[in-house]
């Protein structure tokens, strides 16, 4: 994967681009995700596959703004979606998006995000055998949710292949991901 698209500047959350620039953003930290896991860099690799799911949530974001609007409790929710959410995606806010989703149909976000979500926390805590810090008692156990996330990452991609304007960009990033994933 080349890891250029992660140096781009992003398209305007307006543009018809930007869902294309997250799902690249998304791949591109996917294959730095399983670099890191290959080197034994468990904790790199957990902070790398968080990235990956937060860029495909941003994508998701903006390409269901509409949905979520209409499933959106307030005004002022609505307003926060498009000018918060889409451009940032906010960790702490993260699971109420993914139940969102799951409002619009989405199945299994908001699972893979509290995954996800786990993993953050461990790239910045580690192992904890206590697990009064992180969930994960050892390496092993988020390695292994690493590579859960990513299989289900590389699904939800797969899924947007009819609803978006598929690239041979973003083709290639998909076919060098899974290949790496699968070897």
């Amino acid at each position: 994967m080349d890891v250029e698209v992660l140096e781009r500047p992003l398209p305007k959350p307006s543009a018809e681009d930007y869902v294309k620039a997250r799902l690249l953003e998304a791949l591109a930290e996917a294959g730095l995700a399983l670099e890191y896991l290959r080197r034994g860099l468990v904790r790199n690799a957990a902070g790398k596959a968080f990235q990956a799911w937060r860029a495909l949530m941003a994508a998701l974001l903006r390409l269901e703004l509409g949905k979520l609007k209409a499933v959106a409790r307030s005004e002022e929710e609505r307003k926060w979606l498009e000018t918060t959410a889409v451009p940032r995606v906010p960790t702490s806010r993260m699971t109420a998006l993914s139940q969102m989703f799951e409002d619009t149909g989405h199945t299994k976000l908001s699972f893979a995000t509290d995954k996800a979500l786990k993993l953050h926390d461990y790239q910045y805590h580690g192992p904890d055998p206590d697990m009064a810090l992180s969930k994960y008692r050892t390496r092993e156990e988020a390695a292994k949710d690493i590579l859960l996330l990513l299989k289900e990452l590389i699904q939800k991609v797969e899924d947007l292949r009819e609803r978006i304007r598929w690239t041979p960009e973003l083709e290639n990033a998909l076919k060098d991901l899974k290949r790496q994933l699968y070897a």
